[in-house]
């Protein structure tokens, strides 16, 4: 029973209705084929009975002659035997007649039986041709709607294919982020060249002081302090430090004091 349910299940999935419209139109025409041809033979049998109906009229009627030329030369016997020949023939005349009618009334049959499974034939290829191109609209309408969605194997190789490469993508970023606040922090030691320290407390200096600066500008449009000054008004560490150095005096280098007894250095020309 499983095993049957299965078979019909991958053939109902393998069938095309299309495939199967087609035969069933194929298999019409056939039968249509052989209803015609079984008209044409009735109809030649028919008109094969009438020929011989036409012979036999004929022998009959010059049997008839040949009696009355018989009769009027006094041979009676002669006469007598004609006639009964054409009585004979009269006979099969008859019998013929009557196989003439059965085989024309068979003709009309056929005749109307044809013309009958003619119009079901077109009207059937009518309704194959409409389903078959519902059929096929829908099922490009399909097509299309499962490659949009995904739901097809192609498409779905796609997604999966693109979901991986995002996940890995943002592993490594995610790693490499990580890193850099490792190396930032000192908690890893950056062996592709020498760390500055004094560098780094300015940065993180400068980092803390802009976002003293945000902070503050968020209070005074909340109406909440004064308006955060500028880094011209504030002045930079750096910055207040230089003009300081400026502004202050220089100072006059001591000389260290002179020994008592300093020894004299003749110069040229004087007395030893």
């Amino acid at each position: 029973m499983i095993f049957r349910s299965k078979a019909n299940k991958a053939l109902d999935k393998m069938e095309d209705p299309r495939e199967t419209l087609d035969y069933s139109y194929q298999r019409q025409l056939e039968l249509l084929q052989k209803v015609r041809r079984g008209v044409a033979d009735v109809a030649t049998s028919r008109k094969r009975v009438e020929l011989q109906i036409n012979q036999l009229e004929q022998q009959a009627n010059r049997l008839e002659e040949q009696g009355r030329k018989a009769l009027s030369m006094g041979r009676e016997d002669l006469a007598r035997e004609a006639l009964t020949r054409r009585a004979g023939l009269q006979s099969q005349i008859a019998e013929l007649r009557v196989q003439h009618d059965n085989l024309q009334s068979e003709e009309e049959k056929l005749t109307l039986a044809s013309q009958r499974l003619q119009a079901k034939v077109d009207a059937f290829r009518t309704k194959k041709e409409t389903i078959k191109a519902t059929y096929t609209a829908a099922e490009a309408q399909t097509r299309i709607n499962e490659a949009l969605s995904g739901i097809s194997e192609e498409m779905g190789d796609v997604g999966l294919a693109i979901q991986r490469a995002e996940d890995k993508t943002a592993q490594l970023q995610a790693r490499a982020g990580a890193i850099d606040e490792l190396l930032a922090s000192g908690a890893l030691d950056d062996f592709t060249g020498r760390r500055d320290d004094i560098q780094a407390e300015l940065d993180r200096m400068g980092a803390d002081r802009d976002i003293e600066l945000e902070l503050a500008r968020m209070k005074a449009e909340l109406g909440q302090g004064p308006a955060p000054r500028t880094a011209i008004e504030a002045g930079r560490p750096e910055q207040a430090a230089q003009p300081q150095q400026q502004a202050a005096p220089p100072q006059q280098v001591q000389q260290p004091p002179q020994p008592p007894h300093t020894q004299q250095i003749n110069r040229p020309g004087e007395g030893q």
